[in-house]
């Protein structure tokens, strides 16, 4: 049994019933879909999605200008 720490950035949205798995962290901003189960890091601003969790797509930063 892992006991390595999750980081959650800032404005992070969960799904429902979301799951994520020991020493992963996820960057500000980023959105993971309901039911899916986090495996990896997360960029920044990246929309997840399934079991397990794979990039979708990427939401806009309001600070970046993209």
């Amino acid at each position: 049994m892992s006991t390595e720490p999750i980081a959650i950035g800032d404005d992070v949205w969960l799904g429902t019933g979301v799951t994520v798995l020991a020493g992963v962290t996820i960057g500000d901003g980023a959105v993971v879909g309901a039911g899916s189960v986090v495996s990896s890091d997360v960029h920044p601003y990246a929309v997840m999605s399934g079991v397990p969790a794979v990039q979708v797509a990427e939401r806009r930063s309001h600070t970046d200008g993209r």
